[in-house]
């Protein structure tokens, strides 16, 4: 079976030169993808951009409302970290529906992945740290409204802890929030989610692991689930610019098959999203985002 990959050109949007946020790294995983032979231009699910309406069941309608209309203040701006253009808001827009194709196909097929997504520092009341929108809440949300939804787990791996999906979800019985994080790390103000597990700065392959099953255990004694959502940012890994870990590649592979693994184990349809990674050289950052595509298809094919 071929891994249901969603992906949309425009999950690229111009940003000046000496941007923190690599976002040429889209274009360079949909590269690394094609010629893995994953996906390709007649394969890839686009998505058309998220509607204001979908938008804000996740979000304080106001805010979706400014975004839309172009009208954020300069305080919002700063807090999120991109200029306020029609291009990053339509990547934001593709990024949640993109999301939530995946979680679609991922209900029907067990495993599928948005190359873009895990926007996790978005907030209900606001945006933040290059996060417009929320995407993963989006699609749990209207998944939520179309009814037949049993309870929900997200897995975020990133090195950030997922503090926007802890408040969105803080007291939501229906959604089971973890995240494994850095602790020295941004945000430096962290929410309470239903799982927070915090490894100290320069913590490698081993403890992370440990950390993992610790995490997928709590997560297995806490279900049944009826899906979940994982975060696959590579910013754990010791060569990024904004991670605080030393893992290898090897260890970020380790990661993706556990994840995977443990999913299939438990009978849960796996939704992947992209989340953070912000090495300098683009091409081997697409690399190492290319892991979690790598290893799904490879799951898919051992189910």
């Amino acid at each position: 079976m071929r891994l249901p990959i969603v992906h949309h050109p425009d999950y690229q949007a111009p940003l000046h030169d000496g941007h923190t946020f690599p976002m040429s790294k889209y274009g360079y995983l949909r590269d690394v993808l094609v010629e893995q032979g994953l996906t390709g231009p007649e394969t890839w699910l686009t998505p058309a951009p998220a509607s204001e309406a979908m938008i804000a069941r996740a979000h304080d309608p106001g805010y979706v409302a400014r975004v839309f209309g172009a009208d954020l203040t300069r305080e919002e701006v700063r807090r999120i970290g991109y200029p306020h253009t029609e291009r990053v808001t339509r990547r934001s827009r593709l990024a949640c529906a993109g999301t939530l194709i995946a979680a679609r196909f991922a209900l029907e097929t067990g495993i599928a992945c948005n190359t873009a997504g895990g926007s996790h520092h978005a907030r209900y009341e606001h945006g933040a740290g290059f996060c417009v929108f929320n995407d993963v809440a989006v699609a749990i949300r209207a998944l939520q409204r179309e009814g037949g939804l049993g309870p929900v787990a997200v897995i975020d791996c990133d090195v950030h802890q997922g503090d926007g999906t802890a408040a969105i979800f803080c007291g939501d019985p229906g959604v089971y929030t973890a995240s494994l994080h850095a602790s020295g790390n941004y945000p430096f103000d962290k929410e309470k989610s239903d799982l927070d597990i915090a490894l100290p700065d320069g913590s490698g392959d081993a403890d992370y692991r440990a950390a993992l099953d610790t995490m997928l255990d709590r997560i297995g004694r806490e279900g049944p689930f009826s899906m979940a959502f994982y975060n696959a940012g590579v910013d754990i890994h010791g060569d990024d610019r904004l991670g605080r870990l030393t893992l290898t590649e090897a260890g970020i592979r380790a990661r993706d098959r556990r994840v995977l693994e443990w999913a299939q184990a438990q009978g849960l349809p796996l939704t992947c999203v992209l989340g953070g990674g912000y090495d300098r050289d683009r091409r081997r950052l697409a690399t190492r985002h290319a892991i979690v595509f790598e290893e799904a298809q490879a799951a898919l094919q051992r189910a």
